[in-house]
């Protein structure tokens, strides 16, 4: 069996982001990115799979950018995977056209199941895992928080606003993973510098036969500001009042 796990290198949610003076990108010179973290998640459920399985499980990671995703490709490999591909493109890329690119991936290693994060934590598009299954014409479970193996079959338990919804779905397939799916473990130093020396392949947009097409266009960023006017109520007719004014009913 094999599980192919898109990556994506993605700026560190733990450090502040600044939009630039143009509003055409952010400031990136002092930024550290990573691993995208529901792309962890997606890893290190198909790494437990491979732990838990009685037969050979093979776990590909995939990343598409500039070659500076070599590095969370690296980390991938210091986690578990078996093998990292990397797609170097310095086009920023919209869901669709990541879609088109992971289908002939998809195409050239026959994976069984494609086990992705929901979302990329930059954008939050929440798109490509399901525009890759419509590429395919595969099944498709998303947002899963836990995943069941049966016979040819996956169950998959999703969040949804009202409350845990169960599907099954037969191989091959495509599912995306949430947050509370698994805690993924940490890569070691010692792993990561033995995962350095590890072959990393590489396949071009030419080699693919893909071309972008690109569907969004981002026309301009700006910074929100996260400040807050605390006041505080007197009655709860106040508060009513105060609320009606600012429309929240």
């Amino acid at each position: 069996m094999k599980i192919l796990v898109p990556t994506k290198r993605v700026p560190d949610p733990n450090q502040r982001v600044s939009v630039r003076a143009d509003g055409a990108g952010i400031e990136d010179d002092d930024l550290t990115y990573v691993l995208n973290p529901f792309d962890e998640v997606a890893l290190e459920e198909a790494i437990l799979v491979r732990e838990r399985s009685a037969g050979p499980v093979e776990v590909v990671a995939v990343g598409i950018g500039p070659e500076a995703c070599e590095d969370q490709l690296r980390v991938a490999l210091a986690m578990g995977a078996d093998r990292a591909i990397l797609v170097p493109c310095d086009e920023v890329l919209d869901s669709w056209n990541v879609a088109r690119i992971l289908q002939q991936l998809v195409l050239r290693e026959s994976p069984q199941l494609v086990l992705m994060g929901k979302q990329a934590v930059d954008d939050d598009a929440n798109q490509a895992g399901q525009f890759l299954a419509a590429l395919l014409s595969w099944p498709q479970a998303t947002f899963a928080s836990r995943i069941q193996w049966l016979d040819g079959e996956v169950q998959v338990e999703r969040e949804t606003d009202a409350g845990l919804e169960t599907v099954r779905v037969r191989l091959p397939a495509v599912v995306t993973a949430d947050l509370r799916l698994n805690q993924p473990r940490y890569a070691s130093l010692t792993s990561i510098l033995r995962a350095r020396k590890k072959p990393l392949q590489r396949a071009s947009l030419a080699d693919l036969e893909v071309v972008i097409e690109p569907r969004v266009r981002v026309l301009g960023l700006q910074a929100s500001s996260s400040s807050r006017n605390c006041r505080r109520a007197a009655s709860v007719d106040e508060l009513v009042a105060r609320l009606r004014e600012a429309k929240v009913v």
